[in-house]
């Protein structure tokens, strides 16, 4: 295997990763927000759906649990500052991983593109004796 399969296979591994952790990322923020709207909106806790969604983002709030205390607004209608602070901090993790993703496909494609051209026959004429 020579060093540039080795440098793209690298690579394309390591794009994938990146790209596996941003979806991660992106799905972590729409849980959130969903959980946000139905605490702020008082849906019934008990219902299937507020059920899978508050358990879904269980993992991913530990982080952030007791940060800021909730607000009641009315009755069942809850601000939790702490899940939107944590949607905050997800948003910009997901930023940092796409501008990390850009930077390592513009530098591969760049790597590829010094490798092609070293590969090419030069195509200037042979010096005049």
């Amino acid at each position: 295997m020579s060093q540039h399969d080795v440098q793209s296979t690298t690579g394309v591994v390591a794009r994938a990763l990146l790209w596996l952790v941003y979806a991660w990322v992106v799905v972590n923020l729409v849980l959130l927000f969903l959980a946000f709207l139905l605490l702020l909106l008082g849906a019934n806790p008990d219902a299937a759906f507020a059920e899978w969604i508050y358990r879904s983002v269980q993992r991913s709030m530990a982080p952030f649990h007791g940060l800021f205390e909730p607000i009641e607004l009315t009755g069942e209608s809850v601000l939790d500052t702490s899940l939107l602070f944590a949607m905050a901090v997800y948003g910009f993790v997901a930023l940092f991983l796409k501008e990390a993703i850009d930077w390592l496909t513009s530098r591969i494609a760049r790597r590829r593109l010094q490798a092609q051209r070293q590969q090419e026959p030069s195509t200037a004429p042979p010096p005049v004796a």
